[in-house]
């Protein structure tokens, strides 16, 4: 609907060329357990799409009962009670003895509904280009048209050094930091505190991980999303870590492991009613002089701004879009 518009701000603003993530919800709900899976796709149901239901066959599934866990993964992805389209599922690592199974079950079942795959795990870029492999083969095999979005964890210290090559490759469309994962990975060198809601900001070496694969995500057009907060019932510590991880990190996309988590995460992500008018006010006065630069309060304003208050509805829009006003809808975004 935009390509043509040259009044509309992604036409006007962006570059054909340039690298734009695809605009993900700005939370990712983990559920690994059949009563939280059915409890996240009702929650999901009432709110709408501002969030993901990412259903867990990899730590949600009992050991040794890894495929028949992907059985009931395909039944509530292709169930009604995914009313949005916004379920996706994590598998196992690619060295999983029933990695290949368990993908072959959900590509063939479910490949059609699944909104993406999660890769845990991957030592590097020969990791995930081995379950890219795998998975596109199951598709090949099962006649399906479409390719399955690709999200991956950065969780080993291979796949940190090789972020800015896992961020590039084009099957990939979201990066997630799996901060358990790589502390466990450190051998007890990090303490245990880093797990932790503040600790994960003031470790030098949590801080570097978190900051290098923002920053390749950014590079390459995906979408950064932050690690999880445990301690689930802490709802400041909660919306302080994301406030760090939105204003500090880069991050436009949080884990949830609880559903309780979910609306903090989503509205702690949501611009405030000012910074919303601002950028409205900005931009309909922009697009009624085709772009030029403009004065708004005494602050001269260009494309270079524009863009960054496009960003800004765009993110309104994610995470309340009945909330933005009647003529920013109707003029940006169809509705």
């Amino acid at each position: 609907m935009h390509a043509t518009d040259s009044l509309h701000p992604v036409s006007a603003l962006f570059d054909p060329g340039e690298p734009a993530p695809r605009p993900l919800p700005v939370c990712d709900h983990y559920a690994g357990v059949e009563a939280r899976m059915r409890k996240s796709l009702e929650l999901q149901a009432e709110l709408g799409p501002v969030f993901d239901v990412t259903l867990d066959g990899e730590d949600g599934a009992p050991v040794g009962g890894e495929v028949e866990h992907a059985h009931l993964i395909a039944e509530l992805v292709a169930s009604p009670a995914n009313r949005h389209g916004r379920v996706g599922a994590r598998v196992q690592a690619v060295d999983h003895p029933h990695f290949e199974d368990v993908v072959d079950l959900l590509v063939s079942r479910v490949g059609e509904r699944l909104a993406y795959l999660m890769i845990p795990k991957p030592r590097g870029l020969a990791d995930l280009q081995r379950a890219i492999d795998a998975i596109d083969g199951a598709a090949r095999r099962h006649g399906l048209a479409r390719a399955i979005p690709l999200h991956a964890l950065v969780e080993t210290h291979g796949a940190l050094r090789e972020v800015d090559a896992l961020a590039a490759h084009p099957r990939i469309e979201s990066l997630s930091f799996g901060l358990m994962d790589f502390v466990s990975a450190h051998r007890g060198a990090i303490p245990q505190s880093a797990m932790g809601a503040a600790g994960q900001f003031d470790h030098p070496l949590i801080v570097r991980a978190k900051l290098e694969i923002a920053a390749a995500c950014h590079a390459h057009g995906k979408t950064p999303s932050h690690c999880v907060v445990t301690e689930f019932k802490d709802t400041r510590a909660l919306e302080a870590a994301v406030s760090m991880a939105r204003e500090l990190l880069g991050y436009t996309r949080m884990w949830s492991i609880h559903p309780a988590q979910v609306r903090t995460i989503v509205e702690a992500f949501a611009p405030t009613v000012a910074e919303i008018d601002e950028a409205a006010e900005i931009l309909l006065r922009a697009q009624a002089a085709q772009w030029a630069p403009v004065r708004h309060r005494d602050t001269l304003h260009d494309r270079a701004s524009y863009r960054y208050f496009w960003h800004v509805l765009e993110r309104a829009h994610r995470t309340d879009p009945h909330g933005l006003p009647q003529e920013i809808r109707r003029t940006f975004f169809g509705a």
